[in-house]
């Protein structure tokens, strides 16, 4: 194994292991190489990151990739883009239906959509507001779906239970309703 490829391999480790971050003796035990080894790769993909936009830092004995501070005015404008915030009709009744009925599986709702939700839920995971959440019992194991802390930070709960309760006539109506209280939450915090 190269240096350059040793490297290479740190960083990818770094990159997945986000804000956890990784010790050098994790580094080792996974890459299979010396400690010395190891840091050697780091002080070395330190000085190379002078030249990217994240740097290497250690904290707590854990290393990190992040993003240089000199870089923050950019990140803010993606993070704060009205188009990075925007969520489609589609994607805001999955929501609705994965808030009320979690955990869920993809076919089930389809089910209560009565349509495709491949799309809306790839969109939805893609902006931190649902995760994969298990396994269903069953041939073909299933994936189950859930809501996240994002997704509670976002329409301003502190937790699941604080979502407004369905009325009766709603639950008997369908859920096209339902998906309209979120997208009315939305527009709201718009």
């Amino acid at each position: 194994m190269t240096t350059n490829n040793l490297q290479a391999i740190i960083e990818s480790l770094l990159f997945v292991s986000g804000d956890e971050g990784l010790s050098i003796s994790r580094l080792a035990e996974i890459i299979e190489k010396p400690y010395e080894d190891i840091q050697g790769a780091l002080e070395s993909l330190e000085q190379e990151c002078k030249f990217r936009g994240v740097t290497l830092v250690e904290i707590g004995g854990a290393y990190q990739l992040v993003t240089k501070k000199e870089y923050a005015p950019y990140i803010e404008k993606l993070v704060e883009a009205p188009a990075n915030q925007s969520l489609s009709q589609a994607a805001l009744e999955t929501l609705a239906i994965v808030a009320y009925k979690q955990p869920i599986t993809r076919a089930e709702i389809e089910e209560i959509r009565g349509v495709k939700t491949e799309r809306p839920l790839q969109t939805l995971i893609g902006k931190v507001l649902l995760k994969e959440v298990g396994r269903a019992e069953g041939a073909g194991r299933a994936i189950l779906y859930g809501t996240t802390k994002e997704f509670l930070g976002y329409f301003g709960l502190k937790s699941i239970e604080e979502l407004p309760p369905l009325p009766e006539d709603l639950l008997q109506e369908g859920t096209d309703q339902e998906a309209d209280l979120f997208f009315q939450s939305f527009q709201e915090m718009k």
